[in-house]
């Protein structure tokens, strides 16, 4: 029982992140590719209609957490209190971007959200790329599996290090550089004339940082704890998730070249689920791992809630999903195909 919701938490998230990551995507490109005032509300005309639903991955993420790992939950909102709080800054921020620029007809007012929108979006790419990499790294848990970490202490990978040291930082560039190309990809894939050689331009541009400093991160992972690569020798068949985020920067790469917008999004999904899940399968069972002391971990088996609501909760989970996928399904077939006019709620 305990894989099993191990698993599912692990789902959502990664749909979370290919869903909402090309909402942060092309909301970080905003200010870049986008050179009119016509041209920037195509480009948010793009999500207008998807992005608030493709949040919605995220609050059953974490409903999910606290219903299955409940000290999990407790500890990471407790040790994570800050970047939390600027985290829900950066959401409703980037929502008012969307949301609230047709309210008043006034360049400075434009101007304003625009710089909102485009900000918050980087900044959340960064943090969730932090967050990761905190994962990764593990956090200074005590024996009671709480623990407090300072924005930053001295920037180096060590036992007590802070939210951001340097390997955290690069995991936040990995993900800002991948959400990035994601956005792209979809951009040029809604859009039509100069604004889609524009955001194709940007994706063919992105595809080498990308490369790059996944593998930097890649080789930063194996420099300093490789027991993170334990489950790899047990069952090899987990390679089958590296081997996939590596297929989906060719299909990536083979689109931008064929100018095959589609194929291009769909090599920059498959990268980002593929990642994630070499990321779930190389902790499992750990949930949360200590970097002071190993034992002091939050693992599947001492985080787990009492079976019994486990099984009653799996019906309940098992009948949402199947809603929200209905859902979601009808929302992308009703909005599918290319955006040729701005969001009727712009005030462009």
């Amino acid at each position: 029982m305990g894989t099993l919701w191990f698993a599912i938490v692990a789902f959502m998230l990664t749909m979370y992140v290919i869903l909402d990551g090309f909402d942060l995507g092309a909301g970080i490109l905003h200010l870049i590719i986008a050179r009119s005032r016509g041209e920037r509300a195509l480009l948010v005309s793009t999500i207008a209609h998807v992005w608030d639903g493709n949040e919605v991955w995220l609050l059953a993420a974490g409903g999910t957490l606290y219903f299955a790992f409940p000290m999990l939950y407790a500890s990471a909102f407790s040790g994570f209190y800050l970047p939390l709080m600027i985290v829900l800054w950066l959401l409703m921020l980037r929502a008012a971007g969307i949301e609230l620029r047709h309210y008043v007809h006034h360049p400075l007012w434009l101007a304003f959200w625009d710089a909102a929108f485009c900000i918050a979006s980087a900044l959340l790419a960064v943090f969730f790329g932090a967050a990761l990499g905190n994962v990764v790294r593990g956090v200074p848990l005590n024996t009671e599996g709480y623990f407090f970490e300072p924005l930053w202490t001295t920037f180096t990978v060590v036992p007590d290090a802070g939210i951001l040291d340097w390997f955290t930082t690069l995991m936040g560039l990995v993900a800002l550089a991948t959400l990035t190309l994601h956005g792209a990809n979809y951009v040029a894939m809604k859009t039509t004339g100069a604004l889609q050689s524009r955001a194709r331009r940007a994706a063919s541009l992105l595809l080498w940082p990308v490369i790059l400093t996944s593998i930097a991160a890649f080789v930063a992972v194996w420099s300093f704890d490789v027991r993170l690569w334990d489950n790899y020798s047990v069952a090899p068949w987990g390679f089958v998730f590296p081997a996939a985020g590596a297929a989906g920067l060719v299909l990536v790469a083979v689109g931008l070249r064929k100018e095959r917008d589609g194929l291009a999004f769909t090599g920059s999904s498959l990268f980002i689920g593929g990642m994630l899940c070499a990321t779930a399968f190389s902790l499992y069972p750990v949930l949360l791992p200590s970097s002071t002391d190993p034992s002091r971990a939050i693992t599947v088996g001492n985080a787990l809630a009492a079976e019994y609501g486990l099984s009653i909760g799996l019906r309940w989970w098992t009948l949402g999903i199947l809603l929200v996928g209905s859902y979601f399904v009808i929302a992308y077939r009703t909005f599918r195909g290319k955006v040729t006019g701005a969001d009727p709620h712009s005030s462009y």
